[in-house]
Protein backbone atom coordinates (compact mmCIF):
# COMPACT_ATOMS: atom_id res chain seq x y z
CA UNK A 1 0.00 0.00 0.00
CA UNK A 2 2.77 2.34 1.07
CA UNK A 3 6.54 2.21 0.17
CA UNK A 4 8.32 4.76 1.31
CA UNK A 5 11.93 5.07 -0.12
CA UNK A 6 15.13 6.56 0.79
CA UNK A 7 13.26 9.76 2.24
CA UNK A 8 15.14 12.87 2.65
CA UNK A 9 13.89 15.77 4.31
CA UNK A 10 14.98 19.05 5.64
CA UNK A 11 13.06 20.37 8.80
CA UNK A 12 14.29 23.62 10.46
CA UNK A 13 17.36 23.81 8.57
CA UNK A 14 18.57 20.35 9.72
CA UNK A 15 18.26 17.25 7.75
CA UNK A 16 15.35 15.30 10.27
CA UNK A 17 15.08 12.52 8.07
CA UNK A 18 18.13 10.36 6.03
CA UNK A 19 17.76 7.81 3.80
CA UNK A 20 14.67 6.12 5.43
CA UNK A 21 12.87 3.17 3.61
CA UNK A 22 9.80 1.63 5.03
CA UNK A 23 6.54 -0.25 4.19
CA UNK A 24 3.19 -0.50 5.15
CA UNK A 25 1.19 -3.33 3.67
CA UNK A 26 -2.60 -3.13 3.59
CA UNK A 27 -4.33 -4.19 6.87
CA UNK A 28 -1.76 -4.04 8.62
CA UNK A 29 -0.71 -1.65 11.75
CA UNK A 30 2.66 -0.71 11.53
CA UNK A 31 4.75 1.32 14.38
CA UNK A 32 7.48 3.68 13.79
CA UNK A 33 9.06 4.27 17.39
CA UNK A 34 12.32 6.49 18.34
CA UNK A 35 13.34 9.32 21.24
CA UNK A 36 12.22 12.72 20.54
CA UNK A 37 14.04 14.30 17.23
CA UNK A 38 14.49 10.64 15.43
CA UNK A 39 12.32 12.19 12.35
CA UNK A 40 9.24 10.23 13.26
CA UNK A 41 6.57 13.22 12.71
CA UNK A 42 8.89 14.52 10.03
CA UNK A 43 7.51 11.27 8.34
CA UNK A 44 4.44 11.46 8.45
CA UNK A 45 4.26 15.30 7.78
CA UNK A 46 5.55 14.28 5.00
CA UNK A 47 3.47 11.63 3.49
CA UNK A 48 1.02 13.73 4.20
CA UNK A 49 1.93 16.53 2.12
CA UNK A 50 2.44 19.15 5.01
CA UNK A 51 6.53 18.83 4.36
CA UNK A 52 8.29 18.02 0.99
CA UNK A 53 10.81 15.98 0.64
CA UNK A 54 14.71 16.63 -0.49
CA UNK A 55 14.64 13.51 -1.75
CA UNK A 56 13.63 9.83 -2.31
CA UNK A 57 10.28 8.30 -3.10
CA UNK A 58 6.89 8.18 -1.26
CA UNK A 59 4.81 5.48 -3.31
CA UNK A 60 1.23 5.10 -2.21
CA UNK A 61 -0.86 2.25 -4.24
CA UNK A 62 1.41 2.32 -6.90
CA UNK A 63 1.34 6.47 -7.21
CA UNK A 64 4.11 8.67 -6.45
CA UNK A 65 2.55 11.44 -4.10
CA UNK A 66 5.07 13.35 -2.72
CA UNK A 67 4.84 16.93 -3.38
CA UNK A 68 1.57 16.34 -3.99
CA UNK A 69 -0.75 18.68 -2.46
CA UNK A 70 -2.33 17.84 1.24
CA UNK A 71 -6.08 18.07 0.36
CA UNK A 72 -5.76 15.91 -2.61
CA UNK A 73 -3.77 13.49 -0.71
CA UNK A 74 -6.47 13.15 1.43
CA UNK A 75 -8.86 12.71 -1.81
CA UNK A 76 -6.50 9.62 -2.63
CA UNK A 77 -7.30 7.73 1.06
CA UNK A 78 -4.79 9.16 3.43
CA UNK A 79 -5.74 11.13 6.81
CA UNK A 80 -3.45 12.15 9.67
CA UNK A 81 -4.12 12.73 13.14
CA UNK A 82 -1.56 15.44 13.94
CA UNK A 83 0.27 15.53 17.44
CA UNK A 84 -1.42 17.52 19.79
CA UNK A 85 -4.67 16.55 18.49
CA UNK A 86 -5.43 20.33 17.03
CA UNK A 87 -9.21 20.53 17.39
CA UNK A 88 -11.02 23.89 16.39
CA UNK A 89 -11.58 25.30 19.59
CA UNK A 90 -15.02 27.35 19.61
CA UNK A 91 -16.87 25.21 17.16
CA UNK A 92 -19.16 21.95 18.43
CA UNK A 93 -18.04 18.14 18.26
CA UNK A 94 -20.35 18.32 15.28
CA UNK A 95 -18.70 20.91 13.42
CA UNK A 96 -15.63 19.51 14.15
CA UNK A 97 -16.43 16.39 12.14
CA UNK A 98 -17.88 18.08 9.51
CA UNK A 99 -14.53 19.88 8.95
CA UNK A 100 -13.00 16.46 8.49
CA UNK A 101 -15.99 15.62 5.42
CA UNK A 102 -14.53 18.40 3.72
CA UNK A 103 -12.97 16.05 0.54
CA UNK A 104 -16.93 13.88 0.22
CA UNK A 105 -18.98 14.30 -2.42
CA UNK A 106 -22.43 14.91 -0.80
CA UNK A 107 -24.11 15.61 2.11
CA UNK A 108 -25.30 12.45 2.12
CA UNK A 109 -22.27 10.56 1.87
CA UNK A 110 -21.08 12.97 5.50
CA UNK A 111 -24.46 12.31 6.72
CA UNK A 112 -23.19 8.46 6.59
CA UNK A 113 -19.67 9.01 8.08
CA UNK A 114 -20.57 11.08 11.18
CA UNK A 115 -23.24 8.11 11.97
CA UNK A 116 -20.22 5.61 12.01
CA UNK A 117 -18.40 7.71 13.78
CA UNK A 118 -20.39 8.41 16.65
CA UNK A 119 -21.09 4.44 16.45
CA UNK A 120 -17.59 4.09 16.91
CA UNK A 121 -17.28 6.99 19.17
CA UNK A 122 -20.44 7.24 21.53
CA UNK A 123 -19.40 9.92 23.67
CA UNK A 124 -18.76 12.17 20.63
CA UNK A 125 -22.74 11.70 20.06
CA UNK A 126 -23.64 12.27 23.50
CA UNK A 127 -21.52 15.89 23.35
CA UNK A 128 -22.52 16.53 19.78
CA UNK A 129 -23.37 20.02 20.49
CA UNK A 130 -20.48 20.38 22.85
CA UNK A 131 -17.74 22.88 22.01
CA UNK A 132 -14.97 20.61 21.72
CA UNK A 133 -12.48 22.72 23.72
CA UNK A 134 -14.40 21.31 26.88
CA UNK A 135 -13.76 17.86 26.51
CA UNK A 136 -11.89 15.91 28.08
CA UNK A 137 -7.80 14.90 26.68
CA UNK A 138 -9.00 11.42 25.63
CA UNK A 139 -12.60 13.00 24.19
CA UNK A 140 -10.29 15.32 22.07
CA UNK A 141 -8.06 12.77 20.42
CA UNK A 142 -11.37 10.59 19.59
CA UNK A 143 -13.16 13.60 18.17
CA UNK A 144 -9.20 13.84 16.19
CA UNK A 145 -9.43 10.69 15.48
CA UNK A 146 -13.08 10.40 14.34
CA UNK A 147 -12.48 14.07 12.53
CA UNK A 148 -9.44 11.89 10.28
CA UNK A 149 -11.87 9.04 9.46
CA UNK A 150 -14.96 11.28 8.27
CA UNK A 151 -13.02 11.54 5.21
CA UNK A 152 -13.35 7.58 4.69
CA UNK A 153 -9.42 7.15 4.75
CA UNK A 154 -7.85 3.64 3.48
CA UNK A 155 -4.90 4.52 5.31
CA UNK A 156 -4.73 6.71 8.77
CA UNK A 157 -1.28 8.29 10.42
CA UNK A 158 -1.42 8.43 13.77
CA UNK A 159 0.90 11.07 15.31
CA UNK A 160 2.00 10.29 18.73
CA UNK A 161 -2.36 9.43 19.48
CA UNK A 162 -1.35 8.69 23.91
CA UNK A 163 0.55 12.12 24.17
CA UNK A 164 -0.43 13.65 27.39
CA UNK A 165 -3.45 11.45 27.85
CA UNK A 166 -4.18 10.05 31.18
CA UNK A 167 -3.69 6.42 31.95
CA UNK A 168 -7.06 5.60 32.19
CA UNK A 169 -7.54 7.03 28.38
CA UNK A 170 -4.33 5.65 27.29
CA UNK A 171 -5.43 1.66 27.25
CA UNK A 172 -8.77 2.81 25.61
CA UNK A 173 -6.97 4.70 22.61
CA UNK A 174 -5.14 2.13 21.83
CA UNK A 175 -7.93 -0.42 21.81
CA UNK A 176 -9.80 2.26 19.44
CA UNK A 177 -6.87 2.05 16.81
CA UNK A 178 -6.99 -2.08 17.21
CA UNK A 179 -10.48 -1.86 16.52
CA UNK A 180 -10.68 0.62 13.27
CA UNK A 181 -7.71 -1.59 11.96
CA UNK A 182 -9.99 -4.77 12.57
CA UNK A 183 -12.61 -3.02 10.59
CA UNK A 184 -10.86 -2.31 7.11
CA UNK A 185 -8.37 0.88 8.08
CA UNK A 186 -4.62 0.28 7.69
CA UNK A 187 -2.52 2.52 10.24
CA UNK A 188 0.97 3.72 10.56
CA UNK A 189 1.53 5.09 13.93
CA UNK A 190 4.27 6.91 15.59
CA UNK A 191 4.25 6.75 19.71
CA UNK A 192 6.87 7.59 22.33
CA UNK A 193 4.89 4.59 24.44
CA UNK A 194 6.79 2.00 22.61
CA UNK A 195 5.29 -0.89 24.65
CA UNK A 196 1.36 -0.25 23.81
CA UNK A 197 2.83 0.80 20.15
CA UNK A 198 4.57 -2.49 19.54
CA UNK A 199 2.03 -4.71 21.34
CA UNK A 200 -1.14 -3.72 18.75
CA UNK A 201 1.53 -3.75 15.92
CA UNK A 202 1.97 -6.16 13.01
CA UNK A 203 5.12 -4.74 12.50
CA UNK A 204 7.91 -2.14 13.62
CA UNK A 205 10.64 0.30 12.53
CA UNK A 206 13.36 1.67 15.15
CA UNK A 207 14.46 5.49 14.22
CA UNK A 208 17.30 7.33 15.68
CA UNK A 209 18.42 10.13 14.60
CA UNK A 210 16.55 10.29 11.46
CA UNK A 211 17.77 7.00 10.44
CA UNK A 212 15.83 2.98 10.75
CA UNK A 213 18.54 1.42 12.96
CA UNK A 214 16.16 -1.83 13.12
CA UNK A 215 12.81 -3.64 12.02
CA UNK A 216 10.85 -6.81 13.36
CA UNK A 217 7.80 -7.70 13.82
CA UNK A 218 5.68 -5.95 17.39
CA UNK A 219 6.63 -9.05 18.92
CA UNK A 220 10.22 -9.33 17.96
CA UNK A 221 10.92 -5.57 18.91
CA UNK A 222 9.61 -6.27 22.20
CA UNK A 223 11.92 -8.69 22.98
CA UNK A 224 14.97 -6.96 21.58
CA UNK A 225 17.49 -6.19 24.10
CA UNK A 226 18.49 -2.92 22.75
CA UNK A 227 14.46 -1.80 22.29
CA UNK A 228 14.37 -2.99 25.69
CA UNK A 229 17.36 -0.61 27.32
CA UNK A 230 16.46 1.93 25.13
CA UNK A 231 13.09 2.69 24.78
CA UNK A 232 11.05 -0.08 27.35
CA UNK A 233 12.87 1.63 30.31
CA UNK A 234 13.77 -2.32 31.04
CA UNK A 235 17.10 -3.72 33.03
CA UNK A 236 18.93 -6.07 30.35
CA UNK A 237 21.60 -7.85 31.69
Amino acid sequence: MLEVKHLVVNYGGIQAVKDVSFSVQTGEIVALIGANGAGKSTILKTISGLLRPRSGIIDYEGQKINGMAAAKIVKQGISQVPEGRHIFAGLTVAENLQMGAFGLKDKQAAGEQITMVYDRFPVLKERQHQDAATLSGGEQQMLAMGRALMAKPKLLLLDEPSMGLAPIFIQEIFDIITKINAQGTTVLLIEQNARQALAIADRGYVLDSGTVKLTGTGEELLADPAVQATYLGMQVP
